[in-house]
């Protein structure tokens, strides 16, 4: 016997987690049937088989009185071990055939089983061919038809003979089934009956899943069950257990289902004279309904059609709680596009544009995709990859989804929300530390907390003009001498936020013009950066105007690493950079001046919002170098570009020089709650230092450092740049992998619809050819191109037209491949509309 050593349980883990990420994450997108109800049937581990519970469940819904020959019920068994002694499938089969000869009800019926290993083949007696995961295509079905009847068609997807968990069955007898694979099988059967049902106008039919073990019991790949369906989110009956102690695991198996984001229409349990259902209904404050059934007769003779017949009123009231839970979903996800449209303010958004028929009504979500209801589709939900990693927040796989909601909830529990000022509490304490170390590592020291990346960015200016009035002695200056104005320094197609000192900070744009803002008079020295990009698969320099007369003509860069190089620093263009901005400088700097350049603030690399523009790393770069000669305090807004966001954890490892100030939010909790943060230097924070409260920061909020989103930043910190957690940082642990395929990527730069092409870490962005009337962020030029996109699955919102492509930090880069294969075509299409 082996051993069993922490190394080897550590080795075993990790093997695991490798299966699980890397099977979890190849699901192609799901196009699922709403038309008829259907749901998961789970267990809480119980003493009542979910198969008893499917069995009512059939015979309520097909024996009725009178019978229709238009009613049918689809019982899928997606993982089955134990087969063919165990086949719950066939029990199902086996049962409603009693019942229907009891009840003197006919009804045709049939059981198949689709795909099984080779030893479960074998104790079928076949001779099979197999695959190459192991898994063998099988010819078995069992039927007896009866013309005119109701119909039960019974399946077992997928089969094992040894009767143990799924995934150990699929390992020792060399038969393994990715998750996407076993969600594409129930797609299929689903899609196939219910298809079937509408072109034969049959009008009831109702569609059970029944799952494998427990809630948490893992399927054939290691993942846990209520992981591997999560992507479905079908509603679910959850069979609990009415024995003694069973109240808690009841509970738990419902707390770990809601805690996924599934909702559990009823909850059904065994009697056992406990009266377990008073406290679980309290529990459940009486919204899920809790079905009692009679004692399950324990002989082993016993065939259970008595106890069916005595368990009929409680199954017909659960089949109708199934049926009006189906209805009212459908209800309210059928009127949601309409309401919203009446009670909706929607952000950055003309709502005369939007009819209703184009408000995408969003089900749920599942790591990077959505699902999406349609209602004009036969009320179907399908899932879309959300390329805007809504508004550039999102990062997290489902995986990581899970992960962050498990922490979310821990920390709501244990914390709620308490006051941050003179406290401390382990969330907000181990998040700075983790910043401190990670993005804010080598140069900051303090850790401001907020709420959003505007708010970030206010309390940056702050910090930054009182660094500059302490550096530049105005703190002691007379209140005459102290009637100054300060400005910012900042590049023109930068984006700082909505919030009114933010837009100051920012140049005239169409978010900060009169009809926007009447107070905005924009308080900097705004300059026209050079930007790099792609174009006919090279990368090309664009020089403003203003450096015509200063700059010679250049060319292009060999590769994107070239523009990063710091080598540049030692070219000419670095002499003129430095020349050109020196002279801007010195006109607003010196004792005389009556308004100061009192701080810089950048958008590091990528300019966002103004339409995803790379700024010339190289100007940024100088640009820092000449502030921090004149002691002008220097804001990296990194609210967009931070944290892998461009393929590094932070900018400062591309523009290789660092901030006395940064800013940070979005990715800082992979997106799943609000949370901002300021980071600052020693010499920043000692500016407010005195004996007076006076001189301190003024700032602040009643969510400042937030327990639940201290907590889910310090869990995506360090997922995000873990190798095990995450499968695209590279060996050296400083950046991602590249995500987006380059001959992909060379080609649309090469298209013929496409000015430019900018891509580098999750991001790809291109701009889309047109005359100056169909161009910048009022046009609605890409409409019919966006249009198209999300009927292939991907959801995108352009800026006019500016169309990009967002991922997470842990998005393989073959879903990256599949969604520029898309784009590529449409392109084609786009052009000859």
């Amino acid at each position: 016997m082996i051993p069993v050593t922490a190394t080897l349980i550590r080795h075993r883990l990790r093997h695991l987690r490798h299966r699980i990420r890397f099977k979890s994450t190849s699901i192609s997108p799901f196009h699922l049937p709403l038309n008829h109800p259907t749901y998961l049937i789970w267990s809480a581990n119980t003493s009542l088989g979910k198969t008893l519970v499917s069995t009512g469940i059939a015979a309520s819904f097909l024996l009725q009185q009178p019978s229709s020959s238009a009613t049918k019920l689809l019982y899928l068994k997606p993982i089955q071990t134990g087969f063919p002694s165990d086949s719950d499938s066939r029990f199902v089969f086996s049962k409603l055939d009693s019942l229907s000869l009891r009840r003197q009800i006919p009804i045709s019926i049939s059981n198949s089983v689709l795909h099984s290993s080779l030893p479960a083949a074998k104790s079928l007696g076949l001779n099979v061919e197999v695959s190459e995961s192991g898994m063998c295509s099988l010819n078995f079905r069992d039927e007896k038809t009866v013309t005119g009847a109701p119909e039960l068609l019974c399946k077992t997807l997928y089969a094992w003979e040894a009767a143990i968990s799924p995934h150990l069955a699929a390992e020792r007898e060399n038969a393994t089934v990715e998750d996407s694979v076993v969600l594409q099988m129930i797609e299929k059967c689903l899609k196939e009956e219910m298809e079937c049902g509408v072109k034969s106008e049959k009008s009831d039919l109702l569609c059970l899943v029944e799952t494998a073990g427990g809630v948490a019991s893992p399927g054939p790949s290691g993942t846990l069950q209520c992981d591997l369906y999560r992507p479905f989110r079908l509603p679910g009956i959850l069979v609990g257990d009415g024995r003694l102690g069973g109240i808690s695991g009841t509970i738990a198996a419902y707390e770990s289902l809601k805690l996924r984001g599934y909702d559990i229409a009823a909850v059904v349990f065994e009697d056992h004279g406990l009266v377990n259902e008073v406290p679980l209904t309290s529990y459940l404050r009486n919204k899920v309904p809790v079905l009692v059934l009679p004692p399950v007769p324990k002989d082993p003779s016993d065939d259970l059609i008595e106890w069916f017949v005595e368990s009929d009123g409680v199954f017909k009231a659960l089949k109708e709680t199934m049926v009006l839970a189906n209805l009212e979903r459908l209800e309210r996800l059928n009127g949601m596009a309409k309401l919203a449209g009446e009670v909706f303010w929607w952000p950055f958004t003309q709502h005369k544009l939007v009819h209703q028929e184009t408000v995408t009504v969003i089900d749920s979500r599942c790591g990077e995709n959505f699902s999406i209801y349609k209602a004009s589709d036969n009320s179907s939900l399908s899932q879309q990859f959300d390329a805007c990693a809504s508004w550039w927040t999102q990062g997290p796989d489902p995986t990581f989804q899970a992960e962050l909601a498990r922490e979310m909830g821990y920390t709501a529990a244990r914390f709620g929300h308490v006051m941050f000022p003179e406290n401390v509490y382990e969330p907000a304490l181990k998040c700075a530390e983790l910043l401190l170390d990670g993005v804010g590592k080598g140069w900051a020291s303090r850790v401001y907390f907020s709420d959003n990346g505007s708010t970030a960015i206010e309390i940056a200016l702050k910090m930054a003009f009182r660094k500059f009035c302490v550096d530049h002695n105005f703190c002691e200056a007379t209140e005459e001498e102290k009637h100054i104005v300060v400005k910012v320094i900042a590049l023109r197609g930068s984006y700082h936020g909505d919030t009114l000192g933010a837009m100051e900070a920012q140049a005239p744009s169409p978010y900060t013009g009169f009809l926007q803002q009447p107070w905005y008079t924009g308080r900097g020295l705004f300059l026209d950066p050079p930007t790099v990009f792609l174009s006919n698969g090279s990368w090309n320099i664009s020089l403003p105007e203003s450096f015509s007369e200063i700059a010679p003509e250049y060319g292009t860069f060999t590769s994107r690493d070239e523009i990063f190089d710091k080598s540049r620093d030692a070219s000419t263009l670095a002499r003129i950079y430095s020349a050109y901005l020196s002279k801007h400088l010195q006109e607003h700097s010196g004792v005389r001046q009556s308004a100061h350049v009192g701080a810089l603030i950048i958008e590091p690399v990528i300019h966002g919002a103004g339409g995803m523009h790379m700024v010339d790393p190289l100007f940024q770069r100088v640009l820092v170098n000449e502030c921090r000669n004149r002691k002008i305090p220097v804001i990296f807004d990194e609210v967009f570009t931070g944290f892998w966001r461009l393929g590094v954890e932070t900018t400062t490892e591309l523009l290789g020089c660092k901030p006395d100030i940064a800013c940070f939010a979005k990715l800082l909790t992979g997106g799943m709650v609000p949370l901002a943060v300021t980071l600052a230097t020693d010499a920043v924070f000692d500016s407010f230092s005195g004996d007076s409260k006076l001189k301190a920061l003024l700032h602040g909020h009643s969510y400042s450092a937030h327990a639940m989103g201290c907590a889910t930043a310090a869990k995506a910190i360090q997922w995000f740049k873990d190798p095990e957690t995450n499968h695209n940082i590279t060996s050296q642990g400083k950046t991602l992998r590249e995500l987006w395929d380059e001959e992909l990527v060379q080609q649309i730069s090469s298209h013929s619809a496409v000015q430019r092409v900018v891509v580098i870490g999750t991001l790809f962005a291109l701009e889309l050819k047109a005359d100056a009337s169909n161009s910048g962020y009022a046009s609605l030029y890409a409409k019919s191109l966006l249009i198209m996109l999300r009927e292939d699955g991907i959801f995108t919102r352009p800026l006019g037209n500016v169309i990009y492509l967002m991922c997470g930090p842990c998005t393989s880069p073959e879903i990256c491949r599949r969604l520029l294969t898309k784009l590529y075509k449409r392109l084609g299409e786009f052009i000859r509309t």
